[in-house]
């Protein structure tokens, strides 16, 4: 079994930060690609951010330069740093991963969610 778990979510005023953090837990040989979605009240989830094993990121062009994506492969955790908050930026935040149990056993896995709220 596996597990992510985020934390870090709050009220803020725009303009204002956060830091989400995701710990993966449970039955883990690797760790692939991480990411945060969002998914705001009405809409689809969304691409936020990713991480690959490596280190390589990639960004949604609405978050680009105000948010950024890290992880701590000793931690088996991801973090996203999202600094000059927009109302836009309401939504519930939700961790995801690609990780294998075994050599030959790779699944994905969702966080349960944290809601950021940034109001005006």
């Amino acid at each position: 079994q596996v597990r992510l778990v985020e934390s870090g979510g709050g009220l803020v005023q725009a303009g204002g930060s956060l830091r989400l953090s995701c710990a993966a837990s449970g039955s883990i040989f690797r760790i692939n690609a991480m990411g945060w979605y969002r998914q705001a009240p009405g809409k689809q989830r969304e691409l936020v951010a990713t991480i690959s094993s490596g280190g390589s990121t990639n960004y949604a062009d609405s978050v680009k330069g105000r948010f950024t994506i890290s992880r701590d492969n000793a931690k088996n955790t991801v973090y996203l740093q999202m600094n000059s908050l927009k109302p836009e930026d309401t939504a519930v935040y939700y961790c995801n991963a690609d990780i294998s149990s075994s050599y030959y056993k790779t699944n994905n896995y969702w966080g349960h969610g944290t809601q950021v709220t940034v109001s005006s």
